[in-house]
């Protein structure tokens, strides 16, 4: 692993997108953007995705993340809701494709958990921790962005998670740990 990388945090929506980007050196986190995209006054959703799909272009070719952490759609009861977000996180994980970067997908307890603790803690909970985490002056108006910066940091905390003693290069090696699993 890279001792210094940076890392694109994103969470969808058709009608605010947020970005967050990190750069990490060592154990070391530091904020390099905290935006978002507001798509309020686009009524056209085809016009909305090509939007999402500029910005996130124009983010990685501004930052060169070395890899995108973005957050799962959840399941709610509007189907046609699901869907456009859906389709939002599709057009921005094509752009990190597009410049062949690696994506990976959070849900949004797994985020809320690697922040706070709590699976289930608001939007305000969690941008509070990470303003005390990354020590930032005032938190954004809308929370969307902060959401796109847990994302990032929840990547962050959960690389590399994997200890030596659980990696195995074949059946030789998990024998050679695991003597009390073979019965002869």
């Amino acid at each position: 692993m890279k001792s210094e990388r940076i890392i694109l945090g994103i969470d969808p929506g058709t009608t605010v997108m947020g970005f967050g980007i990190i750069k990490v050196t060592g154990k070391n986190l530091e904020l390099l953007v905290l935006t978002e995209l507001i798509l309020t006054k686009t009524d056209d959703h085809y016009l909305k995705l090509k939007k999402i799909f500029e910005r996130s272009l124009e983010l990685i070719d501004s930052y060169h993340p070395d890899e995108i952490a973005i957050e799962a759609p959840f399941f709610g009861k509007n189907v046609q809701s699901m869907l456009k977000l859906g389709r939002a996180q599709g057009v921005a994980m094509a752009a990190g494709l597009y410049r062949q970067i690696p994506i990976v997908e959070y849900s949004p307890k797994k985020i809320k958990m690697s922040i706070t603790g709590n699976g289930n803690a608001s939007k305000e909970q969690v941008a509070k921790m990470l303003q005390q985490l990354l020590q930032l002056k005032e938190l954004p108006i809308h929370l969307d962005a902060t959401d796109g910066l847990a994302a990032a940091v929840c990547h962050f905390y959960n690389t590399g998670n994997t200890t030596a003693d659980k990696n195995y290069t074949g059946w030789k090696a998990f024998i050679a740990k695991n003597p009390d699993k073979v019965s002869n």
